[in-house]
């Protein structure tokens, strides 16, 4: 179908019967057969689509009408349905590139704040680190003229 109408499916036809006959008797196990249909074979269609081209459709037997609107409203279904997917697709593949973007928004902003809080607790530390002293932690020697502490008296002996 694509390959005589085009990609777009709103230009196909409800029904091109030459490509169902061509279709159907294009050999392999099930040739002849027209699908979707119980007994239709392409004969048949063949049939049909030259008595109502003609316009002399008195002639096409009333089973073989039957079928062809049987297939005309398969047809229209399958149709429906196609449009059905490809609308729900599309959606889905625009939701789907929207939480993309607000994920991608989501990391950037969190790892900005990260480097910030980052970047604040370096500068916090380096701070504290020139100020000396004023440490939150005690330093591992007190110093004592920069020399470590005395030991502890020993005891008295008895």
């Amino acid at each position: 179908m694509r390959e005589r109408h085009g990609n777009n499916p709103l230009t196909h036809p409800e029904f091109d019967p030459d490509l169902w006959m061509e279709v159907g008797s294009s050999g392999g196990p099930d040739k002849n057969q027209v699908y979707g249909l119980s007994n239709t074979t392409a004969e048949n269609l063949r049939a049909a689509h030259s008595v109502s081209t003609v316009g002399s459709s008195q002639s096409v037997s009333s089973t073989q009408s039957k079928e062809f609107v049987a297939l005309q409203q398969h047809t229209a279904q399958l149709t429906k349905k196609y449009d059905h997917l490809s609308a729900t697709y599309a959606q889905l593949k625009a939701e789907n590139a929207q939480q993309k973007a607000e994920d991608a928004q989501w990391y950037a902003q969190r790892y900005a704040q990260q480097k910030v809080d980052h970047d604040q607790l370096c500068e916090f530390v380096m701070n504290m680190a020139s100020q000396g002293g004023d440490t939150c932690a005690p330093p591992l020697f007190w110093s004592y003229n920069n020399q470590p502490p005395p030991p502890p008296p020993t005891p008295p002996l008895c």
